[in-house]
């Protein structure tokens, strides 16, 4: 359908609305509700001044196509966001607003959105933002959309702020346990280190460092560890990154068998968390995956307990909830705002909260 079509149909809709792409994200979030309303009909690079350091493109432009055009003049979209084999879609990416290894070093999906056109639920065409980050009119809202799981409307086209490559890339590795692991990048996080992502799994932590080829080489140098050619480095963190690597291919293996995978974020400086089963650590210590089959509440007890808070990021009974409580002003807010772009609660109901 094209775009007037599309506000038509959801002026008329009857009925609530799922808005999907290619569904590469079906797992995440609460139960999957509604007739399906695709976006693969909004597909195209719509703008792109490599100069000016801006992309746009539609809804449901696949994210490979957007990323091999930044390619061709060696820039990125800098936070990473996960592919899962490819399927992933512009649209999608906003409204999961999941970010990949260099979340920490360069900021999320928010922090890169600079603009979004969406249709609200009563068909009507909104937009917000502009194509630099000086411009901050609507700006607050369209950043807003990331991680909303289309709560609050169809996003049609969306504006983000690209960055070049780096000249100089490396990755260290080193033998740490985990507490040992979170002692060294909490020291190394106050230090003028080009540390761009960092992960640590069973025993080993791996740095990659990234800018200039003279501040990279000195900080390698600085660090130690092992140096590993990019050849191997360069799948690690791309499998990191698409959640397709042994660690979380395991955890699909668990899930199958009755575990849950939680994805924690916490302030950087915890310590180690003393959960049974398999942590994989990212952020600089700030995100933790952790595939168990302990009860949800001791979960979420042990987040809440350092100051952060767990999702249940893939499960196959999510009867305890897939996010974190509100607490009643929060709620309220977010009921105040499904309330003022989707009244007639038409887009993907309780897929955020049951109560959305």
């Amino acid at each position: 359908m094209k775009l007037a079509e599309l506000q038509s149909f959801i002026r008329d809709a009857r009925a609530p609305l799922r808005i999907t792409g290619h569904g590469s994200k079906d797992f995440y979030g609460e139960a999957l509700q509604g007739e399906p309303l695709s976006t693969q009909s909004l597909h195209g690079v719509t703008a792109y001044e490599p100069s000016e350091l801006f992309v746009s493109a539609l809804a449901g432009t696949p994210l490979a196509e957007v990323e091999a055009l930044l390619a061709q003049h060696r820039q990125r979209l800098a936070f990473e966001p996960p592919r899962f084999g490819g399927r992933g879609t512009v649209g999608g990416m906003v409204a999961a607003g999941l970010s990949g290894p260099s979340r920490a070093a360069l900021g999320s999906v928010r922090d890169h959105l600079l603009g979004a056109v969406l249709v609200n639920g009563k068909g009507e065409l909104l937009s917000f933002g502009g194509t630099v980050m000086k411009n901050v009119a609507g700006f607050d809202v369209s950043r807003a959309l990331a991680g909303s799981l289309g709560q609050l409307g169809l996003i049609t086209e969306v504006t983000l702020k690209v960055l070049p490559l780096p000249a100089a890339t490396a990755t260290l590795r080193f033998e740490f346990d985990q507490a040992a692991a979170l002692m060294a990048l909490n020291r190394w996080g106050g230090e003028p280190l080009p540390i761009e992502a960092s992960a640590w799994w069973d025993g080993a932590l791996l740095l990659r460092l990234a800018g200039a080829e003279a501040a990279v080489g000195a900080a390698a140098r600085k660090l130690g560890g092992d140096l590993i050619p990019a050849e191997m480095a360069t799948p690690f963190w791309t499998g990191l990154r698409d959640q397709s690597d042994e660690f979380f291919v395991g955890a699909e293996r668990a899930v199958a068998g009755g575990a849950r995978l939680w994805r924690l974020s916490l302030p950087s400086t915890t310590p180690e968390l003393k959960l049974h089963g398999e942590q994989l650590i990212e952020w600089g210590g700030a995100q933790r995956w952790v595939v168990t089959p302990l009860p949800p509440a001791a979960v979420r007890e042990a987040a809440a307990s350092a100051g952060g808070h767990a999702t249940l990021f893939r499960a196959l009974d999510k009867g305890c909830g897939v996010f974190a409580p509100l607490s009643p002003p929060l709620a309220a807010i977010h009921k105040r705002l499904k309330a003022s772009f989707d009244p007639h609660g038409v887009f993907n109901p309780g897929r955020l909260y049951p109560e959305l």
